[in-house]
């Protein structure tokens, strides 16, 4: 059962009780990533999360992570596109604490300007260890490839340049803009009573900003293609198809697709690309939601020489599973994969924490396992054999990282 409450300033509060564990996970989502950065700034969120963490008026940076060794519990943060996130897991006896800390984090970070300096380091060696893992920086072409200078189409991690430019300023500056109590969601989770909720808008419930978050901008699909000479023992390839939006009601449909095409060791792409033909070790698929549209994106790396061959072989599975659609076999074998995964992950309170916490901040709704369920067996062969004719479509974006010209 989860309850939900809004506070008098606009942070909303969304409580899971669970009795039967023992751990409670508690997370601070903010409705801001990279997407809300312009070209100056592209980097703030990531760099401002990393700055929670390197002391607050209460706590030296060693000791925040004191305060959560000494306990046992474990605390962490991300930051994606369109959100940030700092949360703690600890034992239900460490609630409060946890809470507390958290709050200590938020409200009274100092950006001190020598802890400035050292953690522009730290990210910039992020950076350079990304740009060291081709597999990894591939997703950030195809997304310039997708959406070119949109910042849907910024890395997470900013660049070397705009890091430097960052200061305690510019960062006060970025929350008081968009970490609004109206843009916050504190999602718990675990073996806590539900007036727990009293003690978070305590400490949540009454602060204000002057800033107000601008309104995003769709992005056009731009189906780049792009290519990046590196020398690397692999090439790797992206191919990006325009997906759908979060909360649009055939993403369920695009699940399924996404399943059989490249989610699963059965998928098509796995078969075809590494069972049948031993192209490539590594071969998958993914569909990323934003608010306003999506990216399906498959993967692959293989020797330089055997690429045009990878590439003839993942068109052609593309170009199969569009015309002859998927087989009544994939489709059951898909429902029931997906409805098992649903409910092996609901048994950490950190994934309990995180789908309330992403759920709320971003739909402003929360659907039960049952209905979920009812919404995966409603997904039929018709619906999903007409997406994919939908997405895969010639207009398409692709990213190539190769030691080739």
């Amino acid at each position: 059962m989860i309850t939900k409450h809004t506070c008098s300033n606009g942070v909303r509060i969304v409580l899971e009780k669970i009795p039967t564990v023992r751990s409670v996970a508690i997370g601070v989502w903010i409705g801001t990533g990279s997407r809300s950065e312009n070209k100056a700034n592209n980097g703030v969120s990531h760099f401002l999360e990393h700055m929670f963490f390197k002391g607050t008026t209460n706590r030296s940076a060693k000791e925040i992570a004191e305060s959560f060794d000494s306990i046992g519990g474990q605390v962490n943060a991300f930051t994606s596109k369109e959100y940030t996130c700092y949360y703690a897991k600890v034992l239900d006896s460490h609630s409060q604490y946890a809470l507390d800390v958290l709050g200590d984090m938020f409200f009274n970070s100092t950006f001190d300007e020598e802890e400035l300096k050292k953690e522009k380091n730290v990210v910039l060696e992020e950076i350079k260890m990304y740009e060291d893992a081709p597999d990894d920086i591939i997703h950030d072409l195809l997304a310039q490839a997708s959406f070119g200078d949109h910042p849907l189409g910024y890395p997470i991690l900013g660049t070397q340049e705009t890091l430097e430019s960052f200061n305690g300023d510019s960062l006060r500056k970025y929350m008081n803009d968009y970490y609004t109590p109206e843009n916050v969601v504190i999602s718990v989770a675990g073996n806590v009573e539900d007036d727990f909720i009293n003690e978070v808008e305590k400490l949540f419930g009454t602060y204000k900003t002057t800033g107000s978050s601008e309104n995003i901008e769709k992005p056009s699909f731009l189906g780049e293609h792009l290519k990046r000479k590196k020398e690397t023992e692999q090439a790797h390839v992206c191919l990006g198809f325009d997906g759908l939006a979060l909360g649009d009601k055939k993403n369920y449909d695009m699940i399924v697709v996404n399943n059989v095409l490249g989610g699963s060791m059965s998928s098509r792409l796995f078969q075809d690309v590494r069972e049948q033909r031993g192209l490539a070790y590594s071969v998958f698929s993914y569909h990323s939601t934003f608010q306003d549209n999506g990216l399906l994106t498959i993967y692959a790396g293989t020797a330089p020489k055997q690429l045009d061959y990878l590439l003839e072989t993942m068109t052609n599975s593309l170009e199969q599973l569009k015309r002859e659609g998927i087989t009544e076999k994939e489709l059951n074998n898909s429902k029931e994969q997906l409805k098992g995964n649903l409910m092996l992950s609901l048994e950490s309170t950190n994934s309990r924490m995180s789908r309330n916490g992403k759920n709320e901040l971003m739909l402003g709704r929360h659907r039960s396992l049952d209905e979920i369920v009812q919404l995966i067996n409603e997904v039929s062969m018709e619906s999903v054999n007409q997406l994919t004719k939908d997405i895969f479509n010639d207009k398409y974006s692709k990213a190539v990282i190769s030691p080739l010209q």
